[in-house]
Formats: C-alpha cells, sequence, structure tokens
C-alpha cells in the first residue's frame, strides 16, 4: 500500500483551509440573513427562502456549471473581476471559497435561523423594558440565546466544504497546491488505479470528520446544559 505524498499533504493543508475560511464568511453572512428570515413576514420572503436552499436540492454539477459560467471571462461576475484587474475567479483558491460559501450557504442559514425563531418575542420585549437598543438586544439576548443553531451551524457547514466535490472540480479543477483538495485527490488516484493512497485519504477523511464532529457535540452539549 502506497503512502502519502507530499501532494496529498497540500490537498489536506488546502482542504482545512477552504473550509475554515468558508466557515467565518458563512457566519458573517448567514447570521443577517437568518435574522430577516426569520422575522420577516412579507410575501417575497418566500422566493429568498427559496434560493438560500436552492443548494440542498441543485446538483452540485449543475451550481458548479453556472458559477463557472458566470465567473468566467464572459460572464458577468468575470467582466467585473477583470475590470477591477483582479483577473478571473475559476481555478483559483478565491473562486473556490465564493463556491463552497454559495454551496454552503443553506447549512448555515437553517440552523441560525430556527434559532432565532424559536427564541420567540418575549426576551426580546423583555429587553425592550430595560431600555436595551437594538443592537444591545441583538448582541446581549438574541446571539447568546441562539448559541446552540450556531454550534450547529459551525458543524454542518465545516463539514459540508470539507466533503465537496462536484463544486470544486468544476470551478478549481485539479491544480495542486492551489485547488486540489482531498475529494479531489481522492478522485485522482481512483482514476489512476492507485487504490491505496486512495484508501488512506479517504479513510483519513471519515476519521477526521468524526473526531470533529464529535468534538463540536460534546462542546456543544456542555455549552447548552451550562446555559439552562
Amino acid at each position: 500500500m502506497s503512502g502519502i505524498d507530499p501532494l496529498d499533504l497540500q490537498s489536506l493543508w488546502l482542504t482545512l483551509k477552504l473550509a475554515s475560511v468558508t466557515t467565518l464568511i458563512l457566519l458573517c453572512v448567514a447570521t443577517p440573513l437568518a435574522w430577516w428570515l426569520a422575522h420577516n413576514r412579507r410575501w417575497y420572503k418566500g422566493p429568498v427562502a427559496a434560493v438560500v436552499a436552492l443548494p440542498l436540492v441543485l446538483p452540485p454539477t449543475v451550481l458548479g456549471f453556472y458559477l463557472l459560467l458566470l465567473m468566467g471571462p464572459q460572464g458577468a461576475v468575470g467582466e467585473l473581476t477583470r475590470a477591477l484587474d483582479l483577473g478571473t475567479l475559476p481555478f483559483t483558491f478565491t473562486g473556490l471559497v465564493v463556491g463552497s460559501v454559495l454551496f454552503s450557504l443553506p447549512f448555515a442559514v437553517h440552523p441560525i435561523q430556527n434559532a432565532f425563531e424559536s427564541l420567540g418575542r418575549r426576551p426580546l420585549e423583555v429587553a425592550v423594558t430595560l431600555r436595551a437598543g437594538a443592537w444591545d438586544r441583538f448582541f446581549s439576548v438574541a446571539l447568546p440565546l441562539a448559541k446552540p443553531g450556531f454550534l450547529t451551524a459551525i458543524i454542518l457547514a465545516f463539514a459540508h466544504t470539507v466533503g465537496e466535490f462536484g463544486v470544486v472540480l468544476m470551478l478549481g479543477g485539479n491544480i495542486p497546491g492551489e485547488t486540489r483538495v482531498l475529494s479531489v485527490a481522492i478522485y485522482s488516484h481512483v482514476e489512476a488505479v492507485e487504490y491505496g493512497a486512495a484508501h488512506l485519504l479517504a479513510g483519513g477523511m471519515v476519521l477526521f470528520s468524526f473526531v470533529v464532529l464529535l468534538g463540536l457535540y460534546l462542546a456543544g452539549g456542555k455549552s447548552w446544559k451550562g446555559g439552562r
């Protein structure tokens, strides 16, 4: 059985980097979006919620294909990034981050939205009687009470990004050190009939994902018990 070569270690580092950056961006994007979805009752909430949930039902290759067109030289985003002298995003790490954020968006938005909705109006109304401002109510009341939802969002967003394949292959291809994440490296080893290396990487991903999920769930359980 062959071992893990330096290129595989590069892929491992790139996967962890992509998952970490994507999760941080998703927390920043998903929090205001989830708050808006939890408290908005206007007619256009449905279409917005449907757009957010689209990656749950779309094949990853479909999303990756349209993102490739949109961010390519002839696409609207591609023309904008070229006009800003940023080049095009496909086949770059930045392009992978953009695709990962969009593909994992519902996995971050839905747990946080559910946590905000489960709060009810009572805690915020009590904060109003204590003359707490809007930002104070959000950061001092809503965010701490919604902590389980944030922990779930972190778990799902990170784990989902680690396991991505279709979107990253369509947008990033297979460039070692730049866009070759672990899932693509496993695919490459299988194509080359290097089953030993593929087995090591795949087994490592299973073990790593289990340890991360177990650690986060245990941390979440302690936090929830402490919050009661």
